[in-house]
């Protein structure tokens, strides 16, 4: 009797500190992600912030919870469409899949795009763009919806990994003078995602 429990004590223990593990090295995986993000607003030409911006940047801790397993179902018969964007300009996109999973529980399908213009560029000819919106906005995280990218190379025996805790805002959230895709309907989720970039906490610039 002793012999067994001990063994399920140290079982126990194992499993705990593996989990434990694993959360440390995911923690540190989306933190670095974090700096990486925050790097590319210093050298992009075209960024609405600069270094003394980035520390008005917010995010929800990291959570694994968000990292959802979908499976992917292609769309080839989808036609090109216009997308509005926050300045009032369109931009044309064409659906090229929609991804199925659970997000805390509850099942959602989420349309994948492509951006037309981007197509004939080598760098993002395998870009998927899933903006999407969620309770959280207006309260946690910017009004008009939050973006995450990802690449169709990453979609294997029909799943694809989407990561929630690495999702971001448009530059709208900071300036104006960007035109900022909105979310089509088919986005809009019934449900709050509690992770990502949430609302930027300086002042809203003026782009000239």
């Amino acid at each position: 009797m002793k012999n067994t429990l001990y063994i399920v004590v140290l079982f126990t223990f194992f499993q705990c500190s593996t989990k434990k593990n694993l959360d440390s090295n995911y923690k540190a995986e989306i933190a670095q992600h974090r700096v990486e993000y925050k790097a590319a607003f210093v050298n992009e030409d075209h960024s609405p912030l600069d270094k003394e911006d980035l520390k008005h940047l917010d995010f929800y801790e990291a959570d694994q919870n968000y990292v959802c397993n979908c499976k992917v179902n292609l769309t080839p018969e989808e036609k090109p469409f216009e997308v509005d964007t926050y300045s009032g300009m369109k931009k044309d996109y064409i659906k090229y899949a929609n991804a199925v999973c659970s997000i805390n529980g509850k099942e959602v399908k989420l349309a994948l795009y492509k951006i037309l213009r981007l197509q004939a560029m080598p760098g993002y000819k395998d870009l998927l763009f899933l903006p999407f919106m969620d309770y959280t906005n207006g309260e946690t995280t910017y009004g008009g919806g939050r973006y995450i990218d990802l690449s169709q190379k990453d979609i294997a025996d029909g799943r694809l990994i989407i990561d929630f805790n690495k999702c971001y805002n448009p530059y709208c959230a900071f300036s104006d003078g960007y035109n900022c895709p909105i979310p089509p309907l088919e986005n809009h989720l019934e449900l709050a995602v509690e992770a990502g970039e949430k609302m930027y906490k300086g002042a809203k610039k003026h782009r000239k």
